[in-house]
């Protein structure tokens, strides 16, 4: 089982960059495909970004593809993601979330953080 606790979530305006942080308790986090999941008020959670344990691998969604960067530090047990040319529907409460393997479903992750609001302002 891994900790997560996601950081760096505030009120940004349209056009700002914002980059969130997940900072893993574990010494096993080396071994955990890493994803980046947001929900929106009255909508479901949705799938943003994700990577492999190495690195190697990525996956956006379409409506962040080319804006948001998914990256991580093994070596500090944390995996970000950078978001840049925000706009008003990127606002939601972004959670990390932890699996054993690469996947785009919420429901293939294990253990999830508590989240962080963004909101962008038009």
């Amino acid at each position: 089982q891994v900790q997560l606790v996601e950081s760096g979530g505030r009120l940004v305006q349209a056009g700002d960059s914002l980059r969130l942080s997940c900072a893993a308790s574990g010494h096993t986090f080396s071994m955990y495909a890493m994803g980046w999941f947001r929900q929106a008020p009255g909508k479901e959670r949705e799938f943003v970004a994700s990577i492999s344990w190495s690195g190697g691998t990525t996956y956006y969604a379409d409506s962040v593809r080319g804006r948001f960067t998914i990256s991580r530090d093994n070596a500090v047990n944390t995996v970000y993601l950078q978001m840049n040319s925000l706009k008003p529907e990127d606002t939601a409460v972004y959670y990390c979330a932890a699996g054993k393997v690469l996947a785009l479903a919420a429901a293939r992750y294990d253990d999830w953080g508590q989240g962080t609001q963004v909101t962008v302002s038009s």
